[in-house]
């Protein structure tokens, strides 16, 4: 069963502290704070699998709460390979008032993170992309 990003959050402490942020393990870390680090991996390590980045953006946001990456019909993200309808239903299920909506993002990471206000590699306490490729090999066999 699909583990929803939500789940995962960050505390105010871990959204202060870099480092504390940092030194989560890798699902929590890539759930709630860097998912868009493993989106955006997973599509330079998988050019031509045909998947695209999406958002989830909770009802009124201006900005997303979480991004995976999708062929339309499998998802990947911190909880590896789900069916996309199971990561929207269960998502949507632990969040009922968030109403969450997918939307394609067709920009780079760089304007991604710009646009959106999300953290760019450069502002976590160490690069996250090595660590987001290590984590992506370790699904590699695929859904």
């Amino acid at each position: 069963m699909y583990r929803p990003s939500a789940g995962f959050r960050r505390t105010a402490e871990e959204r202060r502290d870099q480092l504390l942020s940092w030194n989560r393990g890798d699902t929590a870390f890539f759930a709630a704070g860097a998912c868009h680090i493993l989106a955006y991996a997973f599509l330079e390590k998988h050019p031509e699998a045909g998947f695209y980045p999406v958002g989830l953006w909770p009802c009124g946001a201006k900005d997303p709460s979480h991004v995976y990456v999708t062929d339309g019909t499998w998802a990947f993200d911190h909880d590896g390979w789900t069916l996309q309808s199971e990561l929207l239903a269960v998502t949507r299920a632990a969040e009922p008032d968030a109403d969450f909506q997918p939307r394609p993002i067709p920009i780079n990471l760089g304007d991604y993170c710009a646009r959106y206000n999300h953290r760019p590699r450069h502002l976590f306490a160490f690069d996250p992309w090595e660590r987001a490729l290590r984590y992506i090999a370790q699904f590699e066999r695929g859904p």
